[in-house]
């Protein structure tokens, strides 16, 4: 009978390997939990509000728009360039100042007369976030015009305006970029 004196070092290899994915597995997991996860506002509301009543939400906006309009009064906009890799025109976001700012909107029907007796809400958003969100609600009409003011505005960047109207059983949301330059 032979004697192998030849080291094998699989064993060692597998051990290796082993330890290896543990750790990896162990780094995603640390990395993954630490990362905050943010909740959607879409149609102000929670994601998952929204997901099931999507349908509702979505007959709700059709007939409020076949009914009615909603705009953004008196806003000062950025002109930004448009993406030349996009065939998608984006609108103008509106401009924001730093310190308090104030919106007007309104809420018209197809032929023209402003609703006054919708219940509104808005709310001031930054995109994947809910952190800083200013939510006001029952929003005043005077004028012809639903006027939010006193909106503090501290941080620059990205911003998003979302209005909600509601008149009978029809609701209508309008969602406007803003943009607060540093």
């Amino acid at each position: 009978m032979a004697k192998n004196k030849e080291k094998t070092y699989w064993p060692h290899m597998i051990l290796g390997f082993l330890f290896l994915g543990m750790t990896l597995s162990y780094w995603t997991v640390k990395t993954a939990s630490s990362m905050p996860v943010q909740d959607s506002n879409e149609y102000m509301m929670k994601y998952q509000i929204a997901d099931i009543t999507i349908n509702e939400i979505m007959q709700s906006k059709i007939a409020f728009d076949k009914h009615y309009t909603i705009k953004i009064v008196d806003a000062e906009t950025m002109v930004m360039t448009d993406n030349v890799n996009s065939n998608v025109a984006q609108p103008n976001p509106v401009r924001l100042t730093e310190g308090m700012n104030s919106f007007n909107y309104s809420v018209i029907d197809k032929s023209g007369v402003a609703i006054e007796d919708a219940n509104v809400t808005f709310l001031l958003t930054r995109p994947h976030s809910t952190r800083e969100d200013n939510l006001v609600e029952n929003i005043p009409f005077s004028n012809g015009k639903f006027k939010i003011n006193n909106i503090s505005i501290t941080k620059a960047g990205r911003y998003t305006l979302q209005l909600r109207a509601k008149i009978g059983e029809s609701t209508g949301y309008s969602q406007i970029s803003a943009y607060l330059k540093p």
